[in-house]
């Protein structure tokens, strides 16, 4: 059984939260604020943590800073905070995924199930298949509808990255980072460009992605 750290200040979101998640058999563990957090999750590491950011004492980046200290623990933020810069900040100390309020639970659980999976050690899979792609990560070969589509250096270093992260958000600075350099972080422009070009070459409707998706000011997502 899979147990989650819910972190929130508002006794009805803890509440919502735990009745749903235990009807769908997880262990769930309940802090109101962030100094609670911290010793539960020391006392009984969780295998997932849910993180509202507006605390009281300690608010939640400095949580998820404590956190990462010590532990990968996915941890999925929920906020009311829409602000680009707090969303990226929050990526940028550690978060895996971040959720605007109010949220639709069924997106809560899907990505919450996602984050476990991704932290579930598997063999390595070689080959990532969806409705009409095919990624082959040992030949770095991309085909669709089993045609190959050929691709430059950069464009395969950005589905690389995206595809060993699946379902996972990728920050727009951790792309940047991994296929132009460190030195980069706050060339948004070019994953723009390059991320329309993967999207004319690889999607049935560049307009209306299935794989390759946009997430509005933190950064990109590959759906399989």
């Amino acid at each position: 059984m899979s147990c989650v750290l819910v972190v929130d200040d508002e006794p009805q979101i803890r509440r919502t939260l735990a009745t749903n998640l235990r009807a769908r058999s997880f262990e769930v563990v309940l802090a109101s604020t962030g100094e609670e957090a911290l010793m539960l999750a020391a006392t009984r590491p969780p295998d997932v943590v849910i993180l509202d950011l507006g605390l009281p004492g300690i608010d939640g980046i400095t949580v998820i800073e404590r956190l990462r200290e010590h532990s990968k623990v996915p941890i999925i933020v929920l906020s009311v905070r829409e602000n680009e810069a707090d969303k990226v900040r929050a990526l940028d100390v550690g978060a895996d995924d971040y959720v605007i309020k109010p949220f639709g639970m069924d997106e809560l659980l899907a990505r919450l199930r996602a984050a476990l999976r991704r932290n579930t050690p598997q063999a390595d899979t070689p080959v990532i298949e969806g409705d009409r792609l095919q990624v082959d990560l040992h030949t770095k070969q991309v085909r669709v509808d089993g045609e190959p589509v050929h691709l430059t250096r950069i464009e395969w270093s950005l589905v690389e990255v995206l595809v060993r992260n699946a379902g996972r958000l990728v920050t727009s600075r951790e792309l940047l980072q991994q296929v132009w350099g460190p030195q980069y972080g706050t060339e948004t422009n070019y994953l723009r460009v390059y991320m329309t070009q993967l999207r004319r070459k690889l999607e049935s409707n560049p307009a209306r992605p299935r794989h390759f998706l946009t997430e509005t000011g933190m950064g990109y997502r590959f759906v399989p």
